[in-house]
């Protein structure tokens, strides 16, 4: 199926739009004789409707997701026959979640003496997410609802269907304390770009396809307060709000 959200057709849409703001919160952990180099980070959701995901059980641990669009003036919604996954997971406070999986991705890439991407070196353990309404960040995004349509993600286990989603102008953030927040940097040198990106399968239709990643330049091993000693490269997406710095 062609994406909606990038045809003509979109005009009668409410399509989302997400997006992921730089790795915020950095700092190493050193654990088992490793390095894990921990960042938080933030899926907000900037086009004028929500990016919304149905899903029906298919196994003990997953299930199947229709993302659901609506219909500009009408209550009728757009179900999009393409499939995703949820998956039920042992996450933070030592509960098992209903979560989106494969809803991002952590990845370290090597850079040069220019700041370009050179070669992927490691990738994080973190892939599954809730999409909820946390915080509301950007509330004059049109049809940003003025109070949270979308709770924290279900944690009972027998659910036949589960709808989860994040509305116009709201976010979904995760402090770098939470579990799998993190990648292993054990015994690298140098300077690399910390990667976040949202949706790395392209599962959801969105309006733009080209925004779904940000970055910020490290230099190994990490230091606390000088993230970047002189490494070149160009930090991407906005810093996690309200705060500008790491």
């Amino acid at each position: 199926m062609v994406n909606p959200c990038l045809t003509p057709f979109r005009k009668g849409l409410r399509c989302p739009d997400l997006v992921i703001r730089r790795p915020h919160g950095m700092y190493a952990e050193y654990t088992g004789g490793r390095t894990l180099l921990r960042a938080g980070n933030s899926i907000d959701n900037i086009g004028r409707g929500p990016a919304e995901l149905h899903g029906r059980r298919i196994g003990p641990r997953f299930m199947r997701a229709r993302q659901r669009i609506p219909f500009r003036g009408s209550r009728r919604r757009l179900t999009v026959k393409r499939t995703g996954r949820l998956q039920f997971k042992l996450a933070h406070l030592g509960l098992h979640w209903w979560k989106w999986y494969n809803a991002a991705r952590f990845e370290l890439w090597r850079v040069d003496g220019r700041g370009r991407r050179t070669r992927r070196v490691r990738v994080g353990p973190k892939v599954a997410y809730c999409l909820r309404d946390l915080r509301r960040t950007r509330p004059k995004i049109p049809w940003s609802p003025g109070s949270a349509v979308y709770p924290a993600c279900d944690t009972y286990a027998p659910r036949k269907q589960v709808t989860l989603g994040t509305s116009p102008g709201w976010s979904d953030i995760y402090p770098p304390t939470y579990p799998e927040q993190w990648i292993d940097v054990t015994g690298l040198r140098g300077c690399f770009a910390y990667v976040h990106i949202v949706d790395p399968n392209n599962v959801i239709y969105e309006t733009s396809e080209d925004n779904n990643e940000s970055q910020v330049i490290v230099r190994l091993p990490y230091k606390s307060g000088a993230r970047r000693l002189g490494c070149k490269g160009r930090d991407r997406g906005r810093p996690l709000y309200p705060w500008e710095g790491y």
